[in-house]
Protein backbone atom coordinates (compact mmCIF):
# COMPACT_ATOMS: atom_id res chain seq x y z
CA UNK A 1 0.00 0.00 0.00
CA UNK A 2 1.79 3.27 -1.12
CA UNK A 3 1.48 6.23 0.99
CA UNK A 4 -0.64 9.03 0.28
CA UNK A 5 1.16 12.63 0.81
CA UNK A 6 -1.71 14.08 2.25
CA UNK A 7 -2.10 11.05 4.81
CA UNK A 8 -0.17 13.03 7.42
CA UNK A 9 -1.22 16.47 6.62
CA UNK A 10 0.61 20.04 6.19
CA UNK A 11 2.13 22.30 8.06
CA UNK A 12 4.73 24.67 8.47
CA UNK A 13 8.22 23.57 8.33
CA UNK A 14 9.46 24.32 11.97
CA UNK A 15 13.10 22.27 11.82
CA UNK A 16 15.94 22.32 9.70
CA UNK A 17 17.29 19.09 9.85
CA UNK A 18 14.21 16.36 9.46
CA UNK A 19 16.86 13.03 10.37
CA UNK A 20 18.96 14.09 13.28
CA UNK A 21 17.14 17.63 14.54
CA UNK A 22 18.79 17.88 18.66
CA UNK A 23 17.59 21.46 19.39
CA UNK A 24 14.50 24.13 18.35
CA UNK A 25 16.53 27.46 18.17
CA UNK A 26 13.09 29.13 19.84
CA UNK A 27 12.26 32.23 18.26
CA UNK A 28 13.92 31.68 14.52
CA UNK A 29 12.15 28.55 13.76
CA UNK A 30 10.30 29.73 10.67
CA UNK A 31 11.94 28.83 7.47
CA UNK A 32 10.82 30.38 3.59
CA UNK A 33 11.10 28.46 0.14
CA UNK A 34 9.84 30.25 -3.43
CA UNK A 35 6.93 29.46 -4.92
CA UNK A 36 7.22 27.96 -8.16
CA UNK A 37 3.54 28.29 -9.46
CA UNK A 38 4.50 32.19 -8.47
CA UNK A 39 7.81 33.09 -7.92
CA UNK A 40 7.32 34.68 -4.52
CA UNK A 41 8.70 34.21 -1.35
CA UNK A 42 6.26 32.26 1.56
CA UNK A 43 6.50 30.43 4.32
CA UNK A 44 7.90 26.69 3.60
CA UNK A 45 5.76 24.23 4.19
CA UNK A 46 6.28 20.02 4.96
CA UNK A 47 3.50 17.63 3.47
CA UNK A 48 3.45 14.08 4.09
CA UNK A 49 6.03 11.76 5.51
CA UNK A 50 7.96 14.71 6.26
CA UNK A 51 5.05 16.42 7.76
CA UNK A 52 5.28 13.43 10.30
CA UNK A 53 8.83 13.36 10.86
CA UNK A 54 9.01 16.88 12.48
CA UNK A 55 5.96 16.38 14.39
CA UNK A 56 7.89 13.75 16.26
CA UNK A 57 10.91 15.27 16.48
CA UNK A 58 9.13 18.24 18.00
CA UNK A 59 7.54 16.05 20.26
CA UNK A 60 10.70 14.87 21.65
CA UNK A 61 11.66 18.21 22.37
CA UNK A 62 8.87 19.14 24.19
CA UNK A 63 9.04 18.75 27.40
CA UNK A 64 5.59 17.15 28.75
CA UNK A 65 3.44 19.90 30.39
CA UNK A 66 5.02 22.28 28.48
CA UNK A 67 1.64 23.28 26.20
CA UNK A 68 -0.88 22.63 29.48
CA UNK A 69 -1.44 26.25 28.81
CA UNK A 70 -2.80 25.49 25.55
CA UNK A 71 -4.68 22.44 26.59
CA UNK A 72 -2.56 19.62 25.79
CA UNK A 73 -1.29 19.25 29.33
CA UNK A 74 0.12 15.20 27.94
CA UNK A 75 1.89 16.61 24.41
CA UNK A 76 5.91 15.98 24.89
CA UNK A 77 8.34 14.01 25.48
CA UNK A 78 9.80 13.29 29.15
CA UNK A 79 13.51 13.10 27.64
CA UNK A 80 14.04 16.59 29.52
CA UNK A 81 14.48 14.52 32.83
CA UNK A 82 17.52 13.43 32.00
CA UNK A 83 19.62 16.25 31.22
CA UNK A 84 22.08 16.62 34.04
CA UNK A 85 22.33 13.03 34.53
CA UNK A 86 24.87 10.54 33.75
CA UNK A 87 25.39 8.45 30.67
CA UNK A 88 24.78 5.39 32.46
CA UNK A 89 22.41 2.27 31.34
CA UNK A 90 19.75 3.11 33.27
CA UNK A 91 19.76 6.40 32.14
CA UNK A 92 19.97 4.81 28.66
CA UNK A 93 16.74 2.37 29.07
CA UNK A 94 14.87 5.25 30.78
CA UNK A 95 15.62 7.63 27.46
CA UNK A 96 14.01 4.53 25.52
CA UNK A 97 10.96 3.85 27.77
CA UNK A 98 10.38 7.95 27.43
CA UNK A 99 10.56 7.81 23.50
CA UNK A 100 8.10 5.06 23.26
CA UNK A 101 5.83 6.85 25.63
CA UNK A 102 6.00 9.92 23.22
CA UNK A 103 5.56 7.57 20.17
CA UNK A 104 2.48 5.48 21.61
CA UNK A 105 0.78 8.92 22.46
CA UNK A 106 1.34 10.01 18.34
CA UNK A 107 -1.81 8.72 16.67
CA UNK A 108 0.25 8.60 12.97
CA UNK A 109 2.49 5.60 14.61
CA UNK A 110 1.34 2.07 13.78
CA UNK A 111 4.03 0.29 15.15
CA UNK A 112 7.50 0.94 16.42
CA UNK A 113 9.48 -1.94 14.48
CA UNK A 114 13.08 -1.14 16.42
CA UNK A 115 14.34 1.58 19.19
CA UNK A 116 17.95 1.68 20.15
CA UNK A 117 19.97 4.31 22.53
CA UNK A 118 23.83 4.86 21.80
CA UNK A 119 26.42 6.14 23.63
CA UNK A 120 28.92 8.26 20.99
CA UNK A 121 32.20 7.75 21.75
CA UNK A 122 33.49 10.98 20.47
CA UNK A 123 31.22 12.88 23.13
CA UNK A 124 30.53 10.69 26.60
CA UNK A 125 27.35 12.58 27.17
CA UNK A 126 25.65 12.43 24.05
CA UNK A 127 23.96 9.43 22.94
CA UNK A 128 21.56 8.64 19.56
CA UNK A 129 18.34 7.58 19.42
CA UNK A 130 17.46 6.00 16.75
CA UNK A 131 13.85 4.71 15.88
CA UNK A 132 12.73 2.84 13.28
CA UNK A 133 8.50 2.98 12.33
CA UNK A 134 5.79 2.19 10.53
CA UNK A 135 2.88 4.45 10.37
CA UNK A 136 -0.69 4.29 10.09
CA UNK A 137 -2.19 3.41 6.59
CA UNK A 138 1.82 2.69 5.02
CA UNK A 139 4.13 0.34 4.79
CA UNK A 140 7.16 2.77 4.18
CA UNK A 141 9.61 2.26 7.41
CA UNK A 142 10.64 5.46 8.63
CA UNK A 143 13.69 5.94 10.24
CA UNK A 144 14.94 8.97 12.73
CA UNK A 145 17.80 9.54 14.54
CA UNK A 146 17.60 11.91 17.06
CA UNK A 147 20.67 13.17 19.01
CA UNK A 148 20.01 13.64 22.83
CA UNK A 149 22.91 14.83 25.36
CA UNK A 150 23.09 13.92 29.10
CA UNK A 151 25.38 16.38 30.01
CA UNK A 152 26.18 14.80 32.97
CA UNK A 153 29.31 12.63 34.00
CA UNK A 154 29.39 9.24 31.88
CA UNK A 155 29.67 6.15 34.12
Amino acid sequence: MATDPKRFGTDLRLLGNLVAQNSRARGSDLFTSVRPETGQTDLARLTGVENLQQALLLRFLTPVGELAHLGHPDYGCRLHELIGEPNTETNRNRAKLFTLLALQAEPRVKKVLNLSVTSRRQNPSQVDIAVQLQAVDSDTTLNLVFPFFFEGVSV
